[in-house]
């Protein structure tokens, strides 16, 4: 368990790229955009990029299990974001793509090679400037491997299906507990078992449990985890 550094957070100079990785409803994009605001960085959702394929692929009737016409209309997607937003095709979808609907089918999409392909592409690009942080579940391990600091989130999933049936309600879904918890669990396997690119925790990583912590207080810990990655690249 890491002790909480109570000193007054720093603001870092040399600006460094961030994975987070972890499961469904961890809290890891919220994390994100709130220690990117904290940094002055970039907040990257890759997951929303991938809600944004699913949602191009129900919109336009694609059988996502049907590889080839899968590769075939890739091309005809642009992904884009508007400050923290994710645009399709020049459209913000951010709040579209958060529906149950797109989250039911967005982790078998997110296991075609040529979905993940496009994406990490485009992910890798965002990062060479540097100070990116970016979530989802294979940055730290495929997107970002060399990333100067990599955190590995988790939380109980009583915790978890309660974010996310909590999240859901606040948008107006009329969803059960249970339905939250059957779609995470099948992520989950999903997730962690596909062939290609599965969840899995970088060696390097720190994982950080944020069941019983607040944001501020996950946001402590890591802001004092990149002053000192910084400090060590600095002296090196």
């Amino acid at each position: 368990m890491h002790t909480l550094n109570k000193n007054k957070r720093k603001q870092v100079k040399r600006k460094i790229n961030i994975a987070i990785d972890g499961f469904s409803s961890t809290g890891k994009s919220t994390l994100a955009k709130k220690l990117a605001e904290q940094l002055a960085y970039t907040y990257i959702d890759s997951g929303a990029m991938y809600r944004a394929i699913a949602l191009y692929f129900l919109r336009h009737d694609i059988d996502y299990e049907d590889h080839e016409e899968v590769a075939k209309v890739l091309p005809n997607i642009t992904l884009s974001f508007e400050g923290q937003e994710i645009c399709l095709n020049n459209e913000n979808v951010d709040a579209e793509v958060r529906t149950l609907k797109v989250a039911n089918i967005v982790s078998p999409v997110a296991t075609i090679p040529s979905v993940r392909d496009f994406c990490v592409a485009q992910q890798q690009a965002f990062g060479k400037k540097k100070g990116v942080v970016m979530d989802g579940r294979d940055i730290g391990t495929v997107v970002f491997p060399q990333a100067e600091l990599k955190i590995f989130l988790g939380a109980s999933e009583e915790v978890r299906v309660e974010r996310r049936y909590l999240e859901l309600k606040y948008k107006g879904q009329e969803v059960s507990r249970e339905d939250v918890r059957t779609n995470l669990l099948k992520r989950d396997e999903i997730d962690a078992n596909r062939e290609y690119n599965p969840l899995r925790k970088a060696e390097d990583a720190i994982e950080l449990d944020n069941s019983a912590l607040s944001v501020s207080e996950q946001i402590d810990f890591i802001v004092n985890w990149v002053n000192d990655r910084v400090a060590s690249i600095e002296i090196d």
